[in-house]
C-alpha cells in the first residue's frame, strides 16, 4: 500500500569518497543522492517501484565541501497517470555554523511500474496551498518547455537511435 508521503528528507555528512579533483563533492555525487531522495519520495508517494524518466534543469549554486552537512529534500509537485515531477532542493552547512545554503535544484520525473515494468497508475496530489498550486504550474510550465525541446532534438535522437 502506498504511504502517500509527499515528502522526503535524506541527511549525512559529505565524506572522502565523494571528493572531486578539485577538493569539492563530485557533482556526479551530487547527482546520486538527488535520484535516489527522489525515487524515494517516488516509490512512498505511489506504492510502486519507480524508474526515472527524466532529470531536468539541474543548477549546482555552490560547492559541497567534504565534511559538510548535506541536506536533500524531495517533494511530489505534479502527478499525472503514472508519473509523478519531483523537486529535490539540495542544501549543505559547516558542522560549525548554523545556516544551510542551497546548492543545487532539480526536477526529476519518475514512472511508476509493476513487476512486469507497465506502468500503473499513482495516486492524484492535489495542490492545497499557494506555494503548492505554484509549484504545481512551474512543473506544468516546464512539461511544456520539455516538449519544446525533444521536438527540437527528435531528428538527431532518430539519427542516433533509429527510433
Amino acid at each position: 500500500m502506498p504511504t502517500n508521503e509527499r515528502k522526503t528528507t535524506f541527511t549525512f555528512l559529505a565524506e572522502p569518497t565523494d571528493v572531486n579533483f578539485g577538493g569539492k563533492v563530485h557533482g556526479g555525487a551530487v547527482m546520486k543522492w538527488i535520484d535516489q531522495v527522489s525515487y524515494a519520495c517516488a516509490a512512498s508517494w505511489s506504492g510502486h517501484y519507480c524508474v526515472t524518466v527524466y532529470v531536468g534543469g539541474i543548477q549546482f549554486y555552490r560547492p559541497i565541501q567534504i565534511g559538510q552537512r548535506v541536506r536533500l529534500e524531495a517533494k511530489v509537485i505534479y502527478t499525472g497517470s503514472s508519473s509523478m515531477h519531483i523537486a529535490v532542493d539540495v542544501y549543505s552547512r559547516d558542522l560549525r555554523e548554523g545556516d544551510w545554503k542551497k546548492t543545487t535544484h532539480c526536477i526529476i520525473i519518475f514512472v511508476a511500474v509493476d513487476e512486469n515494468g507497465k506502468t500503473v497508475a499513482v495516486p492524484k496530489w492535489t495542490p492545497k496551498t499557494e506555494k503548492d498550486k505554484a509549484l504545481e504550474d512551474y512543473a506544468k510550465r516546464l512539461m511544456e518547455h520539455r516538449q519544446r525541446i525533444q521536438e527540437e532534438m527528435s531528428p538527431y535522437v532518430k539519427e542516433q537511435t533509429g527510433a
